[in-house]
Formats: structure tokens, C-alpha cells, sequence
């Protein structure tokens, strides 16, 4: 499903693309998860060039900070190497539906266009519990992967508690 809520003009992607990329912040949740992380895996993708530009996965537990979701972290990683915090030439591909920290951070970067596969009706902000993003110039495609995303989730929370 995409909901579009500015009248910018980004270069679209195809499917094959928008699952090439899904499938890439996949392999990242993995490897959150085999790191006992909560599986979410984020890619930034340079939106002209059409390649991945920073790639990480959940660390909160690894790092002991609350604030390192995959998100957060792969906007630090190309606002450093940019020297820029304005990152208006990246796609955010993330794998669940960002909370309002990430949502908060999507916006001050800048970032046009964000891709999610699967919904967080516990803590989602970009429709399922909030909307923080509907008022704003920045494109949402959500449904990407959506299976494969809900079920690396699912797996890893019915694991825990077995």
C-alpha cells in the first residue's frame, strides 16, 4: 500500500527494487536476531543512484542505549560520513513500521521517502498507533515484504518465550 502525502516528485522505484532493498534490511534483522536483538533491519538507499548507502539492525541490548534502533542508527551512520545531518537524497527502508523516536529522527533528517514492511499496532507512528508523518513531505510505501517482515518478528518473540 502507498500513501503519498506530498505533491514532490521522488524517482520511483519498481517492485523488484522496493523488494531488492526490503530483502537487504531483512538480512539485517537476522543479524539483530542472532544477536538476540529485536529483529529490525533499516537500509538508507541514495534515492538517484538507486544503491544502499548505510545499512545496520537493532542494538539497544549490544549497546545498552535505549535509542539505537536500526533507524536511528543507519541516519547517524550516513549523516557522519555525509557530514550533514540533512539527508533529503535517501529512501529509509526499515523492516517494521517505525516508533516515534525513529518517526521524530525520519523527520529532522529530511528523509523523503520511507519504505516499511509490516506494522507495529503496539508502538507504530506512522499509522497504526500514531500518524506522525501524514502532515509532512514524506512519501510512505508500506506492505513490502510484509510476511517475511512480520514473521522474522513473530518467530523471534514466540522463541522468547518458550
Amino acid at each position: 500500500m502507498t500513501r503519498s502525502h506530498t505533491a514532490q516528485q521522488l524517482p520511483s522505484f519498481s517492485q523488484d527494487e522496493l523488494n531488492s532493498f526490503m530483502s537487504k534490511a531483512l538480512d539485517q534483522a537476522a543479524l539483530a536476531a542472532q544477536l538476540q536483538e529485536v529483529p529490525i533491519g533499516a537500509v538508507l538507499v541514495s534515492i538517484n543512484e538507486k544503491k544502499i548507502i548505510a545499512a545496520d539492525h537493532n542494538r539497544t541490548e549490544t549497546l545498552s542505549d535505549p535509542s539505537a534502533h536500526a533507524e536511528v542508527l543507519v541516519i547517524r551512520q550516513l549523516a557522519a560520513v555525509q557530514k550533514n545531518w540533512r539527508l533529503d537524497n535517501a529512501a529509509l527502508f526499515v523492516t517494521a513500521e517505525p516508533c516515534t523516536m525513529c518517526a521524530g529522527t525520519i523527520l529532522q533528517a529530511r528523509i523523503p521517502l520511507v519504505v516499511f514492511g509490516c506494522v507495529e499496532p503496539v508502538s507504530g507512528a506512522v499509522g497504526s498507533c500514531y500518524d506522525l508523518l501524514s502532515s509532512k513531505n514524506i512519501r510512505i510505501i508500506q506492505g513490502v515484504l510484509e510476511d517475511s517482515c512480520k514473521n522474522i518478528l513473530q518467530d523471534f518473540f514466540k522463541a522468547r518465550r518458550l
